[in-house]
């Protein structure tokens, strides 16, 4: 292979870092902004570096917005009173394309990991007992059906004491093929059945 450039092996090794960019997408992602300099590269360049001075994140939610407190915080007519966990931003977006949820939302920041060295300290976990204080009648915990995210449910449910604490249903997704399911999710939607 030829040598290339510093910069365009710098912007290849950043590209790298992005999620689901390995370095051969990196590579092919890198020639396409240089090819299409004037029509892709600039205006990307110029709307990263727009993001970077425009983007907060919310002091309440952890959410990621132009304004803080977010959108959906300052929207009055959110129920103030239940408010669903989730562990990262892409949870909460996810959940708004859905457009299922009226309420608030809290971001851990992530999941309890021994292993990675995630403890309660490190998450926005005192920032939700404080916001539960507030007035909260439901918690729902929108946890990712992984390993540390029901342990970090777990954890929250014992936190979170007598209060009205729900979670997600887990199972068979809609449209899904039992054939297809591996066997931890045929396991939780045999035991979240219900009658009909």
């Amino acid at each position: 292979m030829a040598a290339i450039g510093s910069e365009i092996e710098r912007l290849i090794q950043l590209l790298a870092k992005l999620p689901g960019l390995g370095p051969r997408s990196a590579r092919r992602a890198a020639l396409a902004l240089l090819k299409k300099r004037d029509t892709l590269l600039e205006p990307l360049a110029e709307s990263l570096r727009e993001a970077a001075d425009a983007i907060l994140t919310c002091e309440t939610c952890g959410n990621l917005d132009t304004q803080s407190p977010c959108a959906i915080c300052s929207d009055g007519r959110r129920d103030p009173h239940i408010l669903c966990v989730v562990e990262d931003v892409a949870d909460l977006w996810a959940l708004e394309r859905a457009g299922v949820f009226r309420g608030r939302y809290h971001v851990l920041g992530g999941a309890l990991s021994a292993l990675d060295g995630v403890t309660p300290e490190r998450l926005n976990v005192a920032q939700l007992l404080d916001r539960v204080k507030l007035g909260v009648d439901e918690v729902i915990l929108a946890m990712n059906a992984t390993v540390e995210g029901q342990t970090t449910a777990h954890y929250l449910m014992d936190l979170l004491g007598d209060r009205k604490v729900t979670r997600l249903a887990h199972g068979v997704p809609v449209g899904g093929e039992l054939d297809y399911l591996d066997e931890g999710t045929l396991s939780a939607a045999f035991k979240a059945r219900r009658a009909l």
